[in-house]
C-alpha cells in the first residue's frame, strides 16, 4: 500500500491537547487521522454533525448540570465568566482544562 503525507497547520494548543488525549486512548496522530478519513469514506460525510459551538462557560455549566445538578454551585465574575474553585471542585476544573 502506497502511503501519502497530509500536512496541516493547526493551533499548537489544540494539537498538544489532542496528542495527550489520543495517547490516553492508545492512539497516535497518524492512526487517528487515518481513522477519521476512513470514517468519512465509509459514511460519505463527516462522521459528526458540525454545529455552532457554545462558549466554554456554557459547556462547563451544561456538563455540571448534566452530571449532577447539585454537584457544583457555579459563580461568575463581573464579566460573566464562570469561576471554578480548583480545590473545591477538582473534577470540574480538570474537565474544563483537559476535556
Amino acid at each position: 500500500m502506497t502511503k501519502a503525507n497530509v500536512n496541516v497547520k493547526i493551533d499548537r494548543d489544540v494539537k498538544e491537547l489532542a496528542i495527550k488525549l489520543l495517547d490516553r486512548m492508545g492512539l497516535d496522530q497518524t492512526t487517528a487521522i487515518e481513522m477519521f478519513y476512513r470514517q468519512i469514506i465509509a459514511e460519505r460525510r463527516l462522521p459528526f454533525q458540525p454545529i455552532v459551538s457554545s462558549i466554554l462557560d456554557e459547556q462547563i455549566i451544561a456538563a455540571a448540570i448534566k452530571n449532577n445538578p447539585k454537584m457544583v454551585e457555579l459563580t461568575a465574575d463581573k464579566n460573566g465568566n464562570i469561576l471554578i474553585d480548583k480545590k473545591l471542585h477538582p473534577e470540574v476544573y480538570d474537565w474544563a482544562e483537559n476535556g
